[in-house]
């Protein structure tokens, strides 16, 4: 298998049509380059039909918290991603994409409000030597469908803030989230996979074969519509 047949089509040999939610956000071309070798059919828009119609929406980020919720309240992102979430369906977020699901991210003094899919605030990593660039290795939840296959591997990770604590209480039925989480400094989350919505830390589209299959992993995951 190659990385450009990573999971291939469906029955009718289409390939998984994932959205990369254009909102201003940078560095999005290497997303769409990897879902693409991943085995998606992945399309940068900001068009609210084709986003609800994708199988699968990725949310990129990078720069600060604050600046990255005022460009997507500016073009009403944060609805879109409210709503495909609301039907269940499927979104994975990246870097300060998963920042933002969290209650409120605090950067030098600045207090924003965040999505608030999970509870909890993003604050400076406690480690000697800012920012944590360069690759790691993480500590994948048990029954993790990102890492399936990847549980050795080491991914690439540009951040000077992060979750550094998980307080979601989750009610039976509902499935319990898995966490992964990576060490620098302190523990903090580099990844979290909960219902629909899937998050990491670090950058798939910048972390080599690696990051092509946890992309695939998510990606063979999707519900196909």
């Amino acid at each position: 298998m190659t990385e450009g047949d990573a999971t291939g089509g469906d029955a009718t040999g289409r390939a998984p049509l994932v959205a990369v939610l254009d909102y201003g956000s940078g560095n999005v071309h290497s997303a769409v380059k990897a879902l693409s070798a991943a085995g998606a059919d992945a399309r940068l828009t900001s068009d609210r039909g084709l986003i609800r119609d994708a199988d699968g929406l990725l949310v990129p980020g990078v720069g600060a918290f604050s600046a990255v919720m005022s460009a997507l309240r500016s073009s009403r992102g944060d609805e879109i991603i409210e709503r495909r979430l609301a039907g269940g369906r499927p979104v994975l977020g990246i870097c300060v994409g998963m920042q933002i699901m969290f209650g409120n991210g605090v950067e030098r003094g600045d207090d924003t409000p965040g999505l608030g899919q999970w509870p909890g605030t993003v604050t400076e990593l406690q480690a000697p030597v800012l920012p944590h660039m360069g690759w790691n290795t993480v500590r994948a939840g048990a029954g993790s469908t990102l890492f399936d296959g990847l549980e050795d591997e080491r991914f690439y990770f540009v951040h000077s803030y992060g979750a550094q604590d998980w307080t979601l209480e989750v009610m039976k039925p509902f499935a319990e989230p898995v966490l992964t989480w990576c060490d620098y400094g302190r523990p903090f989350l580099a990844a979290v996979e909960n219902g629909p919505l899937s998050a990491t830390q670090f950058h798939p589209e910048k972390s080599g074969a690696a990051g092509i299959r946890l992309l695939a992993n998510w990606i063979g995951a999707l519900p196909r519509h």
